[in-house]
């Protein structure tokens, strides 16, 4: 695995290099967010992982200039801002994980294992028909289009398509947030749940109404996906 770590603290960027040897990952470390852009452009990367507060170009930035020219390359975020704003903003940025700091080498392997495992089955399941139609959605697995009565969804974020596929999979099943971060994003444990309550209020507003969210809070349990129930739930 080729790594490209864009991240200004040294402490940070030894920490990661030494778990990556251990686990035979190769890292690129640059400490500057505009030279951590142009050599993502000039090289071949499987993973980029990128810090928020950087000198030169912020990682939020160089998240959303990437996606616009890439939406497959797994993006991991750092960031020492833990609030459900700014997590919002970096999954909307299109960043597939986000990791706090200060954060455990371990838990960052799990999520780096997770998100390049996802990455590498979607691409090997890009010869499969994938397509998924419900009561009100069509969704294209190979294609990574989703319709609504008929009109393309264009602004969701890697995760939130995963997820939305997920669950349009399972229609009426109830999932804790720990089994979505086990079968969604990949990993179990390390997850913060956060993680889920953000995406499906993100879900919610992109493909929901007032009356029909389509994703439903079971309390005390978890989510489910249920195109037949109207609520007042937003």
């Amino acid at each position: 695995m080729n790594v490209l770590v864009i991240e200004d603290n040294e402490s940070v960027c030894s920490m990661i290099e030494m778990f990556f040897s251990k686990e035979g990952i190769i890292g690129e470390y640059v400490n500057d967010g505009i030279q951590g852009y142009n050599r993502y452009k000039e090289g071949s990367w499987d993973l980029l992982i990128i810090d928020w507060m950087l000198p030169g170009m912020d990682g939020v930035t160089i998240c959303r200039k990437i996606r616009q020219e890439n939406d497959s390359i797994p993006i991991i975020m750092l960031t020492a801002k833990d609030s459900e704003s700014d997590q919002v903003l970096g999954l909307e940025m299109g960043a597939d994980d986000y990791v706090t700091k200060p954060f455990s080498p371990l838990a960052l392997m799990a999520r780096i294992k997770a998100v390049t495992r996802r990455a590498n089955n979607n691409a090997g399941n890009s010869t499969e028909k994938g397509l998924l139609k419900t009561q009100h959605f069509k969704i294209s697995k190979e294609a990574r289009e989703v319709y609504l009565n008929g009109e393309q969804i264009t602004n969701l974020t890697p995760k939130e398509f995963d997820l939305l596929y997920y669950f349009a999979q399972h229609p009426k099943q109830v999932f804790t947030r720990d089994q979505l971060l086990e079968r969604v994003w990949g990993y179990q444990f390390y997850g913060d749940e956060r993680t889920v309550d953000v995406h499906i209020k993100r879900l919610r507003k992109k493909v929901g109404t007032d009356t029909q969210p389509f994703f439903h809070t079971v309390w005390g349990v978890g989510y489910k996906f249920d195109e037949t129930i109207q609520t007042s739930e937003g």
